[in-house]
C-alpha cells in the first residue's frame, strides 16, 4: 500500500470519526446549543474572511496595462527585431 492510499484512509476515518462525534455532541448532548452555535460561527467567518481576502486582493492589484500601450510595446519589438536583421 503506497502513502498516498495510507493517508487516504487515515483522512476517511478521520472524517468519518468527526461526522459520528458531531452527530453526538449535536443531537445526544447537553451542549447541542453551543456545538450549533460554534459550527454557525465558524462557516460565517471563513465564508467572510475568503470575501474579505477577495476584496483584498482587489483592492490591492494594480490595474492591467491599456491595450494600446500593449499594441503599442508589441510594434515596438517589431521594429527592433527587423533592424536587427
Amino acid at each position: 500500500m503506497s502513502k498516498d492510499q495510507v493517508l487516504g484512509i487515515v483522512i476517511l476515518l478521520g472524517c468519518l470519526f468527526g461526522g459520528v462525534l458531531y452527530f453526538y455532541l449535536l443531537f445526544l448532548s447537553p451542549w447541542a446549543a453551543l456545538i450549533l452555535n460554534v459550527t454557525m460561527f465558524v462557516a460565517v467567518a471563513a465564508v467572510l474572511s475568503i470575501l474579505g481576502w477577495i476584496g483584498y486582493t482587489l483592492a490591492t492589484t494594480p490595474p492591467p496595462a491599456p491595450i494600446e500601450s500593449f499594441t503599442e510595446s508589441l510594434e515596438e519589438d517589431k521594429t527592433k527585431e527587423e533592424k536587427k536583421e
